[in-house]
């Protein structure tokens, strides 16, 4: 059972009576999952090197969104950030979004998700750089989720932060004063006041899109009303501290390189309905069982899809693009941390795969195009 299954059943019906809000972009997410690893697609044809077997297997269609084809792409790329790891303790921190503005994130994801990354990464650089609570310069990964275990919106921010930052002269470490690294209350004030100064100034340069319910926000004074609204209650953030970086980004590996659930969630599709588990965080994180009717499990799916090019895994301070390599070096110097050896994450992308019959190992072959898969008569892999 996988999405692309529902997408193939369902998909046409749910685009025909959607199509006047889906955006190009989930049009073709949409698209692109209904031909991943079909003959519409084309494929190769693999050869057994020892009794002759062939099968052909059918390419993916590479999105970034679909639940099958980034397992490689996340293996990569925990390689690479496990590289980056220093010799302390880390604090997972979480910036989350009020549900008041879900019906604004649905119109302008682009606009609001820059701002969430925006707003929560200054929070950090501010209050660490405040010498009442670090005074260091603080360097970590952001990474956005947009969904809940029900599908549900949900925007929030997952953060990897070392415990501890560079002096501002750079010539120490500092580590933290307390344990809980940086009070969540501050930084829940902090985030909630840049997000909505953000937010007054996407509106003033008319950056903001209204529509469907959000439509009478368009008028000035209900759109003031409505952003004071938001002080109303404290924002949530969450900070728990961990031994070590690896575990944290382990877990956040498992949400990088897809969107909303994975294909081993789902449990059942009669044509109809989707049944799928989720974690019942508000209840002792009990594991249920949902079931929805496929049009409303796709509306919940792409609404999390993405704007093309837009980047949901960032990093700042001193682990941000310009400055990373020097930066961490410096870090390691002060910190007397030499790094292990690579990751045992790293990736090692094996050539063949053995053959169903014989267990020998498959020969890769070359590429064909779909007419050309029309033409085979072969034994069939799509695996």
């Amino acid at each position: 059972m996988e999405v692309a299954d529902i997408v193939r059943a369902q998909g046409d019906r749910f685009i025909e009576r959607n199509r006047s809000w889906l955006s190009y972009q989930q049009l073709a997410v949409l698209r692109a999952l209904a031909t991943c690893r079909t003959a519409a697609l084309g494929g190769h044809v693999d050869r057994c090197a020892s009794c002759g077997y062939q099968a052909i297997s059918y390419n993916s269609c590479r999105n970034r969104h679909c639940p099958k084809c980034q397992a490689q792409a996340r293996q990569r790329w925990l390689a690479a950030r496990e590289q980056e790891l220093l010799g302390v303790s880390y604090f997972h921190v979480v910036f989350t979004l009020p549900q008041e503005l879900n019906a604004l994130c649905q119109q302008n994801p682009k606009v609001l998700y820059n701002l969430l990354f925006r707003a929560s990464a200054e929070t950090m650089l501010e209050l660490a750089a405040d010498p009442k609570h670090l005074g260091a310069e603080i360097g970590f990964l952001s990474i956005l989720h947009t969904w809940g275990q029900n599908l549900s919106l949900h925007p929030h921010v997952h953060c990897l932060v070392p415990a501890g930052g560079l002096s501002p002269d750079h010539q120490r470490w500092i580590r933290p004063k307390y344990a809980f690294f940086l009070p969540v209350k501050v930084l829940g004030r902090i985030f909630r006041q840049r997000f909505v100064r953000g937010l007054r100034r996407a509106y003033r340069r008319q950056q903001l899109v209204f529509g469907g319910q959000t439509a009478p926000l368009a008028e000035a004074g209900r759109f003031q009303a409505f952003v004071d609204s938001l002080f109303a209650h404290d924002w949530v953030v969450y900070a728990k501290p961990s031994m070590g970086g690896s575990r944290v980004l382990r877990y956040l590996g498992r949400y990088t390189h897809r969107v909303a659930i994975s294909n081993h969630r789902l449990l059942a599709f009669d044509g109809e309905q989707v049944s799928f588990r989720w974690k019942d965080y508000a209840h002792g994180n009990q594991e249920r069982t949902m079931t929805l009717t496929a049009a409303e499990f796709l509306r919940r799916w792409v609404q999390h899809v993405l704007p093309r090019g837009f980047v949901r895994i960032r990093q700042f301070g001193y682990l941000a693009s310009p400055c990373r390599t020097a930066r961490l070096a410096l870090a390691r110097q002060l910190l007397h941390f030499i790094p292990g050896p690579e990751s045992d994450t790293a990736l090692t992308v094996a050539a063949t795969w053995n053959c169903p019959r014989c267990g020998g190992p498959m020969e890769m072959g070359p590429n064909l195009t779909a007419s050309e898969l029309a033409g085979r008569c072969t034994f069939f892999d799509t695996s």
